[in-house]
């Protein structure tokens, strides 16, 4: 007889994202002519930096001869662009990670899924609400969520309720946990933590012996001071925490694929090593980002490199400074678009349940962005916005939504 993983029929019938574009083909069925402006799914537009698509180029060259072919590369990735990171991304800013603690990949989804093949099902998960949906989809593919809850929660995860309560900033649990995802910036709300306040979860995680799994793909974007860019900034970082980092936001690589993992040598459970554990799960589960998406990545790197993302950069988040500032403006409740390429904003009171306000933005203003309900519980009754499109189209779409 044969068996399949019932976990997957757990699972809602339709990812969050998946639904979003589901409704909008079905108005554009009804409205072929439609004019919208997305805001919704995090995806650039800006083209990528020049001198990244010169890097792909002269890789795509080396492909083309028999001298520089490069076939399999390491599954860890190659040494040029991992020590590019441990020397800009860490040790420049006082950060000892060696080049062996960092794992290139396809992006920080995969390795946020991925990750939970190193730990037990009986772990206690916390997870922030609300959240990337990746982060409880993955466990629940995994089988350590334990039971739907008449109220859509999973029994087996202690979820840290962010709400305008706490300003969403979220607060340690109440009991023991063994592993904690959190993400800063914050998708979707876009809020922060400041040194203080992530050195409280890096002690609380130290003294309960727990794990946080620290999602910073949008750390290129910070810009206070006292907000930290990395984790490992942070006293006893590297002996409780693995951090993910992504290009996708930070030089627009969505379309070209690749971010990296890293879990320091110090992380220990017990005699085992998370660090060699995660190496033996590359190892036999992945074969490497490719030779020229990695090229690409070294060379933000570079001085132009750098130049040019933080260009891109400032861009989108001139584009959220224009979102945050029309809402406040007319007197919404705003949070995030400072140090995030996100605004998150409550609805108004004639459409408290946020689908319905994406509806009539849909229909009435053709503008698209995501209902906060699909990232949890708490996020009922607001509305993320992405400051990913052109600024042109940000401006439209505010003086569609506020006239």
């Amino acid at each position: 007889m044969k068996k399949i993983n019932t976990h997957f029929q757990k699972l809602q019938d339709s990812y969050l994202f998946a639904e979003v574009s589901h409704r909008v083909q079905a108005y554009l069925r009804e409205q072929p002519d439609a004019s919208l402006i997305r805001m919704g799914i995090g995806d650039v537009t800006l083209p990528l930096p020049k001198s990244v698509i010169d890097a792909m180029h002269r890789a795509v060259d080396d492909e083309a001869k028999a001298q520089t072919l490069r076939g399999y590369g390491p599954e860890q990735g190659h040494d040029f662009l991992r020590a590019a990171i441990e020397e800009h991304d860490y040790r420049a800013r006082g950060i000892d990670i060696s080049k062996d603690e960092v794992f290139i990949s396809d992006g920080a989804k995969s390795d946020t899924a991925n990750i939970v093949d190193l730990f037990s099902n009986d772990v206690r998960l916390a997870i922030t609400d609300p959240v990337y949906p990746v982060y409880v989809d993955s466990n629940v593919l995994a089988g350590r969520t334990g039971e739907l809850m008449d109220d859509g929660r999973w029994s087996g995860i202690t979820y840290l309720d962010c709400n305008r309560e706490n300003g969403f900033v979220p607060t340690l649990p109440s009991e023991h946990v063994d592993v904690i995802y959190l993400c800063l910036p914050n998708n979707p709300t876009g809020t922060t933590l400041t040194r203080d306040q992530l050195q409280q979860w890096v002690d609380y995680a130290l003294s309960e012996d727990a794990i946080i799994l620290y999602d910073g793909a949008y750390e290129a974007f910070v810009r206070e001071e006292d907000v930290p860019r990395s984790i490992y900034e942070l006293k006893g970082a590297k002996q409780c925490a693995i951090e993910f980092r992504s290009y996708s936001k930070t030089a627009g690589f969505t379309g070209v694929r690749c971010g990296y993992t890293v879990v320091p040598k110090d992380l220990q459970v017990g005699s085992a090593s998370l660090n060699a554990m995660w190496r033996r799960r590359q190892t036999t589960k992945f074969n490497g980002a490719s030779y020229i998406s990695q090229r690409g990545a070294a060379a933000i790197y570079t001085e132009e490199g750098k130049k040019e993302v933080r260009q891109n950069i400032d861009y989108y988040l001139h584009n959220a400074g224009v979102i945050r500032d029309a809402f406040l403006k007319v007197g919404y409740e705003v949070f995030g678009g400072i140090n995030s390429p996100y605004v998150w904003v409550k609805t108004p009171d004639a459409y408290p349940l946020s689908w319905d306000f994406f509806e009539y933005l849909l229909r009435e203003k053709q503008v698209i962005g995501t209902p906060g309900v699909g990232f949890g519980q708490q996020g009922e009754g607001y509305f993320r916005f992405s400051a990913f499109g052109s600024t042109e189209d940000t401006r439209e779409a505010m003086e569609r939504m506020l006239k």
